[in-house]
């Protein structure tokens, strides 16, 4: 089994129910490097010391096979579960998607597709990033931001979350999955939508099966089968193209995908997340984001307030976090405190960019007063009157840049009308890649519908 030899031992804990269960599993593993561990009961508990994956192997004698039962068994256990139980009721259990069953005549190949698919999920818990002090909450709406995540991180529900550019959308979403109590132990697949080159959405969100396409030298899971039983995170959800976004409502009505090259669907069972900065029901108004898409992301909105709603509490708080993590405890300790002029400073500075620009500037600073080992006011302040130049240099530009991008935005749906929205002759016409070209005209968000409108 390729998916345990790669990463390793694995413990597999069995609970026969008088079945002889455990040494049909040890025989389906004789040659994988797998520690086959029966048990006697479900008090299961993983290797204490050496961290390995676990996964258990009961049998549904041992608990009866109620679904409600196997759920509850399942919820109470530490580690994934597969369940093998008669044949006959096992289609009212796999009807529950978080249900993990084989039937007792399974196949050693059927049973080590699914310990590895468990196992790698295990292996592969979501990274714990190391935050400068996650979520500062000192504002009354950042407060009440974190008190609506813990109201409905435990629901099943698809989530919008809203916010400027900046503040810290997929943070949120990474909080709203940790602290669901069944798909925090799954995968958080996040996606930038923003980022996925036309022709490979397919690819990319179904997968595909070997020899779908040249090149496809194996089979590929897409995003959709990664975040099975776990969150998928969609990022600038506004810049996903139309004629993408009706595939993707297609997956989130159906529980179903089928890969690129496949004549079979399967089904996922995941929470959609969606983090946004544009107006989403003024897109749908004005033709370019699909009403029933929207309905279907947005079950629940959740706003993430900007930096300067949050106040001055929030900003000296942020910003001292990150001084702090930059500066390590040992260095921390030899330095004089924080000059009140610099976090008088930092607190009368507007920041477009938010908590992300913020942070740059924490950082930037933390490195130089941590070569230094002082708080050089000379040196800070060019930091600061810096930051603030490039502030002002930027907001004068926008205009420009908007007309700019207006002009450019008509040439582009000119050389497709005059080209017969043909993207390769478009391309030449133009002189540019059809790479470039695609990027234009999701920049622009140019769309087929402007075709028919011409």
């Amino acid at each position: 089994m390729k998916g345990v030899e790669k990463t390793g031992a694995l413990d597999i804990y069995v609970l026969g129910g008088g079945i002889g269960l455990a040494d049909r599993v040890s025989r389906c593993f004789n040659r994988v490097d797998v520690n086959v561990i029966p048990i006697d009961d479900l008090m299961i508990s993983p290797a204490p010391a050496a961290m390995r994956a676990s996964v258990a192997v009961i049998s549904t004698r041992a608990v009866g096979d109620s679904a409600a039962m196997l759920e509850e068994c399942q919820r109470a256990s530490v580690m994934p579960v597969i369940w093998v139980g008669e044949s006959e009721p096992l289609s009212e259990l796999a009807a529950h998607a978080n249900l993990h069953v084989l039937p007792l005549e399974f196949s050693a190949a059927a049973l080590r597709t699914m310990v590895a698919k468990l196992a790698a999920q295990v292996r592969s818990p979501v990274p714990e990033t190391r935050e400068a002090n996650p979520f500062i909450a000192h504002s009354e709406c950042m407060s009440a931001l974190l008190h609506e995540v813990d109201m409905f991180a435990d629901c099943d529900t698809n989530v919008l979350i809203r916010g400027e550019t900046g503040v810290g959308k997929e943070r949120v979403a990474k909080l709203l999955h940790t602290k669901h109590p069944r798909r925090s132990r799954h995968a958080f697949v996040a996606v930038n939508c923003g980022a996925i080159p036309d022709g490979l959405f397919e690819s990319h969100f179904f997968g595909h099966a070997k020899g779908a396409f040249t090149g496809a030298a194996g089979a590929h899971q897409g995003y959709f089968e990664q975040a099975d039983e776990g969150t998928l995170f969609l990022d600038e959800i506004g810049d996903l193209p139309l004629h993408q976004q009706v595939k993707l409502l297609r997956v989130l009505e159906d529980g179903a995908v089928t890969r690129v090259g496949a004549s079979t669907s399967m089904n996922v069972n995941l929470r959609v997340l969606a983090a946004t900065n544009k107006d989403l029901p003024r897109l749908v108004a004005e033709g370019s984001f699909r009403a029933d898409l929207y309905y279907r992301l947005a079950v629940i909105e959740v706003y993430v307030p900007s930096l300067q709603e949050r106040g001055v509490a929030d900003k000296i708080g942020i910003f001292k976090s990150v001084i702090s993590v930059v500066f390590g405890e040992e260095v921390l300790s030899t330095l004089p405190d924080m000059p009140p002029w610099l976090t008088d400073a930092i607190s009368k500075m507007r920041f477009p960019g938010n908590v992300r620009e913020l942070r740059n500037l924490a950082e930037r600073i933390g490195v130089t007063v941590r070569q230094m080992r002082t708080w050089d006011p000379q040196r800070l302040q060019a930091l600061l009157a810096h930051a603030q130049r490039t502030q002002a240099a930027l907001s004068e530009r926008s205009p420009d840049v908007a007309r700019w991008d207006m002009a450019d935005r008509t040439r582009v749906l000119d050389a497709l009308t005059t080209n017969g929205w043909r993207r390769q002759e478009t391309a030449q016409y133009l002189g540019i890649s059809r790479k470039v070209l695609w990027e234009k005209m999701r920049k622009y968000r140019i769309s087929d519908t402007e075709r028919v409108r011409a």
